[in-house]
């Protein structure tokens, strides 16, 4: 996944009610704008926006269903972020397991002296 793609996927999920969206539709499968706004009790205009963001992060996509309009997650999208959060948070591990060495090592060695 690309920066800026990620970028547009993360800027997505900065908003909860963009997340809460998700969810439901996780949940309880693809959706139209109306019903969505009845469960999260927000204007159908409201869940329009939030949906065109989603939408064009690549996170859902719009099946034409007769008249409706049914919205659906892309999980690819949420799989290729939550992989790069995991190789983010095993960097932080790996550093976080070299200071809990490096401060064992002193514990046991005493302050290291500069010259």
């Amino acid at each position: 996944m690309t920066t800026l793609a990620s970028d547009d996927v993360f800027d997505a999920l900065g908003d909860p009610t963009r997340r809460r969206i998700l969810a439901l539709l996780t949940q309880g499968g693809p959706s139209t704008a109306t019903r969505l706004a009845d469960e999260l009790a927000i204007t159908r205009q409201a869940v329009a926006k939030h949906l065109d963001q989603l939408r064009s992060a690549g996170l859902t996509r719009v099946d034409k269903v007769g008249r409706e309009a049914r919205h659906a997650v892309v999980p690819e999208r949420l799989d290729h972020a939550a992989g790069w959060l995991d190789a983010r948070a095993r960097e932080w591990e790996g550093r976080l397991r070299r200071i809990e060495a490096e401060v064992a090592r002193r514990r046991v060695d005493g302050p290291a002296t500069g010259a």
